[in-house]
């Protein structure tokens, strides 16, 4: 039987899985947490957190870590960005096999990859799902499993987000692109068209949605997707001015995003061959709406853009 505010977190060591334990643990509630050397991360990791030893490819080990939980967060990726046509969906048909014998409700950050440039630029959670990647049709397969699973009385929660950065993630566009983390901004390197607007979504708010939403599970579909605003820049000169703003630098030099090294790279480099697929995102608008979203919470959790900029500049160690 599923306990009331017991959770298994898958990829707890990531940026979106960790900052979800975080506020699960805040807000009272039992946390489990998958890895495979758990005795290495126990002493150093987040606090609060029982971490069990198991591997996310194993259906096994993600039954019986789940026994008894009322939620699973599934946010594990393949590290590097290596083998995610042969990884991604075993770990997810693990983690609906684990919801089938718990009967917790699994909670999926979701993506923009699902949606190719025809739905774009106003995109709701019922827009058509054609996308142009490889990733994007491993994203969409993700939920049409879901979906499938729902049939079956197995439940989910899908959040979709733009571009996320935080003060504990590494791995995005904001730290992987716009700046270089461990040492002070220099420049900023912006991967955008001049006046293409694009959305961002800030870690610990899209965190804060997440379990917002799933403190009122009572309320929400059995499957249940929505779209988050976060912070949407028009032109592509907000997140610019909030780094210089950050920096007190108001004459940071703004470059253009090397997408040429990128290119020249990618066959050698899983990364900048990930990078260089999404590319299409950087070059014509897409915007998500949240109405959908307000309607259940009443407000989307927002934290001020100059505020977040400093937060995840700090935590980058990218102030100086």
């Amino acid at each position: 039987m599923a306990h009331e505010k017991t959770a298994l977190v898958l990829g707890a060591t990531g940026g979106i899985g960790g900052e979800v334990a975080r506020r699960l643990v805040a807000r009272g509630w039992q946390v489990r947490a998958l890895n495979r050397n758990p005795m290495q991360l126990a002493a150093v990791a987040r606090t609060g957190l029982t971490w069990i030893q198991g591997d996310a490819m194993n259906t096994g080990d993600v039954v019986a870590a789940a026994d008894g939980v009322s939620l699973i967060v599934h946010a594990v990726n393949p590290p590097g960005y290596r083998k995610w046509s042969e990884l991604v969906l075993p770990m997810l048909d693990s983690s609906i096999a684990a919801a089938r014998a718990s009967g917790a409700r699994i909670l999926l950050p979701g993506t923009v990859y699902n949606f190719g440039p025809d739905s774009f630029p106003d995109v709701d959670e019922a827009a058509p799902q054609r996308p142009v990647t490889r990733k994007g049709a491993i994203r969409v397969e993700m939920e049409r499993r879901l979906e499938a699973a729902s049939h079956e009385g197995i439940r989910s929660l899908i959040v979709r987000a733009g571009d996320f950065f935080g003060p504990r993630a590494a791995n995005n566009w904001f730290s992987q692109g716009l700046v270089k983390p461990g040492r002070p901004v220099a420049s900023i390197s912006y991967p955008g068209k001049p006046g293409v607007g694009h959305q961002w979504a800030y870690l610990p708010d899209v965190a804060e949605t997440m379990v917002r939403l799933v403190e009122r599970d009572d309320q929400l579909a059995p499957f249940a997707v929505f779209h988050m605003e976060g912070h949407w820049d028009a032109d592509g000169t907000g997140m610019i001015g909030a780094i210089r703003r950050a920096m007190a630098k108001p004459a940071l030099k703004a470059n253009a995003f090397p997408w040429w090294l990128i290119a020249l790279a990618s066959p050698v480099v899983p990364l900048f061959k990930e990078m260089r697929e999404m590319r299409y995102l950087w070059e014509v608008p897409l915007r998500m709406g949240n109405a959908r979203l307000k309607a259940v919470l009443g407000e989307e959790p927002h934290t001020p853009l100059d505020e977040a900029v400093r937060t995840t500049l700090k935590g980058l160690g990218s102030l100086g």
